[in-house]
């Protein structure tokens, strides 16, 4: 298996990594007190604010950047690309969306901004080799 494909079972993990962070926050609080309801965990998200809200809408805008990233990755490699380009394009992509979270669960919107289209365009140079 190639850095890239393991590059995408990353960028599968990360949305769930996004949105276990304030899972695992509210099992602190004692029953009551925002304590993450698995029976009924988007009402739980719903009533989210803060830094946990936004971890959870950095899950979200995970889930969503990730059908471009494995289209990119599949049809670069499809193509015979080089694969360490391709390889190196992908663990770029890994750290930009970390960055990403970090940016978003920070509350720096302008900074995310730029970071998230850092992540589109590596997935366009990938596509770029396909």
């Amino acid at each position: 298996m190639t850095i890239a494909n393991w590059c995408v079972l990353a960028a599968c993990t990360l949305p769930l990594a996004s949105a276990g962070l304030p899972k695992l926050a509210s099992s602190r609080l004692p029953r009551g007190g925002g304590q993450y309801d698995n029976l009924q965990p988007r009402a739980w998200a719903a009533g989210l604010s803060g830094w946990q809200q936004r971890a959870i809408a950095a899950q979200t805008n995970g889930f969503e950047a990730l059908p471009l990233f494995i289209a990119a990755v599949i049809l670069a490699q499809q193509a015979h690309a080089e694969q360490g380009r391709v390889d190196l394009l992908a663990l770029g992509f890994i750290a930009i969306r970390i960055a990403y979270v970090a940016c978003y669960l920070a509350n720096l919107g302008t900074l995310r901004t730029l970071v998230w289209s850092a992540g589109v365009a590596a997935c366009v140079a990938l596509l770029a080799m396909a």
